[in-house]
């Protein structure tokens, strides 16, 4: 039978507020089970879960296998094949999943664990403690560009009691230890290099994989010995890459997809009024679009410049016009939700292209040209022409370079990026530091920008290196790191993007996590 958890101070301390994606996104999967489940009743499905089916999910971009244990522009299939030590519930609080129950030491600085003794791997080896081991040291190897590596490498030592126990020593209290656990898939040790190069794919989750075909799809079939009994109830999945918009719309709306995280706001808005469509919003949303900014680049390295870029965009119109709406304006990467979200500090950059003239000015520059980066998808081109115009408004002429999504996302691993670019970025619904110590363009170590800051690195770290999350202290090292990326603006938010699932009146039980790891334990397709 599996226990509850073990209540502790950073068991409860770490519960998080904040809700992504994108690339990382809140479970919603108690309020959205009830939810599908009195609207597959209203729908004449009156029988409650059905057997059988294969579920098709459309896709905007590929699964990168090089990406597996990092946050990437597509996480939709972690979850369906691997299972994680802990998940949130729609209240934040972590939930067993291979991890039965935990005890988090007074000072925070180590964890014991008690695990499942029931699982095994789609090999047939059976789940120990020597698999957790394996997965965070897994994290701490630098070759998975695993953006919670910084939490994985404050685990310093290993401590087993036997197969199905066991103690983490962490160098230090670290404040996102439980998303950690969320973020972190359990593989197989003996292909765990066949997964990250996409051939080969063994985890204990519901589902066993069966066939990719790079570029257009990726399949899964139901694992028949599963340890959660009577799991998964489809017998199979297909992940299909759609990376236009209008052929994702045409196959949503011909049936051949099922449900897709993927369309575009002002998509979304056409099909609202459809009744064989289920609509679902996310009230934490993907993530944020931003504008990164090459501090080593010609022009940008000056702050002033900086700043007259995120005065120059007009971030009413980019909501309106190329996310339909579906968008929240901000100038911080905070969601509501998050306990490093201030109304005021959201607000701080508007638009106001003479200011930014006169920062230009004060800069000694005009008629600068910028190199300027984007995935080459339709929405992400949109967005990218939006900006552009109204950069040149204020005297900043831009050459964009359409590029697809995994080199992009390499290019940010590898610090490469041009002058400017214009990407979504997860993370900010999580643990205010897992921001700050993990994601690409931010983190304090080394972020995409190259960045670096004696100021943010000391604010950041003591963010992190504490038992607590919520505390008035706590949130006034929050308030510090949001002051320096409204200063230094290497980091240009500009909107926190609508999360919306578009579902065919037949899918229940779909969920997504907090890092977009889709969740199809309870789903499954009506008659």
């Amino acid at each position: 039978m599996t226990s509850f958890p073990t209540a502790s101070p950073l068991s409860r301390r770490a519960l998080l507020r904040g809700g992504l994606a994108g690339a990382g996104l809140l479970t919603l999967a108690a309020c959205r089970s009830a939810a599908d489940t009195a609207a597959g009743r209203a729908a004449g499905d009156a029988t409650g879960p059905r057997r059988g089916g294969v579920l098709t999910v459309g896709a905007g971009v590929d699964f990168t296998p090089a990406l597996l244990f990092a946050q990437s522009a597509n996480t939709l299939v972690q979850r369906l094949v691997f299972n994680t030590l802990t998940r949130y519930d729609d209240q934040l609080k972590p939930q067993p999943e291979l991890a039965t129950s935990w005890q988090v030491a007074p000072d925070g600085a180590a964890v014991t664990l008690k695990l499942r003794e029931d699982v095994n791997f789609h090999s047939g080896r059976r789940f120990t403690a020597d698999d957790v081991v394996f997965a965070v040291k897994n994290l701490q190897n630098p070759a998975r560009s695993a953006q919670l590596r910084s939490t994985a490498a404050a685990v310093t030592d290993f401590r087993k009691n036997g197969d199905f126990e066991l103690t983490l020593v962490l160098a230090h209290p670290v404040s996102n230890l439980f998303d950690l656990f969320e973020f972190m898939i359990i593989p197989d040790s003996a292909t765990v290099e066949e997964a990250f190069a996409g051939t080969k794919l063994v985890g204990t989750g519901p589902y066993t994989f069966t066939e990719r075909k790079p570029g257009s799809s990726i399949t899964f079939a139901r694992n028949a010995s599963y340890w959660n009994p009577e799991r998964p109830y489809l017998d199979g999945v297909e992940i299909r890459v759609v990376p236009q918009s209008e052929s994702l719309l045409s196959s949503l709306r011909t049936g051949q997809t099922h449900l897709s995280y993927s369309v575009r706001g002002k998509d979304v808005a056409t099909l609202k009024s459809d009744p064989q469509f289920r609509i679902t919003s996310y009230d934490t949303g993907s993530g944020a679009h931003y504008i990164g900014v090459n501090l080593a680049a010609e022009h940008v390295g000056d702050q002033r410049v900086r700043q007259a870029v995120a005065w120059a965009v007009d971030r009413e119109r980019l909501v309106q016009q190329a996310l339909g709406g579906y968008g929240t304006v901000s100038a911080t990467p905070w969601p509501e939700s998050s306990p490093a979200y201030t109304a005021d500090a959201a607000a701080h950059y508007r638009h106001d292209p003479d200011r930014a003239r006169q920062l230009l000015k004060d800069a000694g520059l005009s008629g600068i040209s910028l190199p300027f980066a984007h995935s080459n998808d339709p929405g992400s081109t949109a967005i990218a022409q939006i900006l552009q115009y109204d950069l040149q408004q204020v005297g900043i002429e831009t050459v964009l370079q359409p590029t697809d999504s995994p080199t992009m996302q390499k290019q940010l691993i590898a610090q490469s990026m041009p002058a400017l670019w214009t990407l979504s970025h997860g993370f900010a619904q999580l643990h205010p530091a897992t921001l700050a110590v993990s994601a690409y363009p931010f983190n304090e170590a080394k972020n995409s920008s190259h960045f670096t800051s004696p100021a943010y690195t000391d604010v950041v770290q003591r963010a992190w290196k504490r038992p607590d999350s919520d505390s008035d202290e706590a949130k006034a090292l929050y308030r510090q790191i949001t002051d320096v990326l409204l200063a230094e603006q290497f980091v240009i938010d500009l909107a926190i993007a609508g999360l919306t699932e578009v579902a065919g009146g037949r899918v229940r039980g779909a969920t997504l996590n907090k890092f977009g790891y889709l969740n199809l334990d309870d789903a499954y397709l009506t008659a």
